[in-house]
């Protein structure tokens, strides 16, 4: 009898195993861009799953990839500067690095510009983990004095314009 029940835990581990590791069949991305106009900067705050993220890194650097590896936050930060960016009249905004943090499988990326204006105008490239996962999703909130809204992207949406008030 406990054979038995020892048998059917293994077939059920060996089988059950790669479905649960397969079922994470979504792919979602939030990132918050808010315009502090007193500090004049843009405050920019990404959330993605971290083992989403340290799996895409895996596989562009080849190396086994996590929070112990030596140089995890230098990857993650070129990995992000790589994959999103702000521009405004064809001149870059540059992003400053902030840091990170990973709370409960969660990734928490840190980043802020210096800004005067306002954000209509602003093109937003983000295409952070697209190429990874065709199903990947990440929406952008944006807010400031005069508009918010949010911006959707996809594998086929990469680039896309913050709008002023309609």
């Amino acid at each position: 009898m406990i054979k038995r029940l020892l048998k059917l835990v293994v077939v059920i581990f060996v089988v059950g195993a790669p479905a649960i590791a397969g079922a994470h069949t979504y792919f979602v991305g939030l990132t918050s861009l808010v315009n502090n106009h007193e500090k004049q900067q843009i405050e920019v705050i990404h959330q993605f799953t971290a083992h989403d993220v340290e799996n895409a890194i895996a596989e562009i650097t080849q190396e086994s990839f996590s929070p112990e590896h030596r140089a995890y936050e230098e990857y993650i930060q070129l990995y992000f500067e790589r994959h999103f960016s702000l521009s405004d009249s064809n001149q870059d905004i540059k992003l400053t690095w902030v840091g990170i943090e990973v709370k409960r499988g969660k990734l928490f990326v840190y980043q802020e510009a210096k800004f005067k204006k306002y954000l209509t105008g602003i093109l937003v490239k983000n295409d952070i983990l697209v190429d990874t996962y065709s199903k990947q999703v990440n929406t952008l909130n944006f807010q400031d004095t005069q508009i918010k809204g949010s911006l959707t992207f996809t594998d086929n949406q990469k680039i896309a314009s913050i709008k002023g008030i309609k």
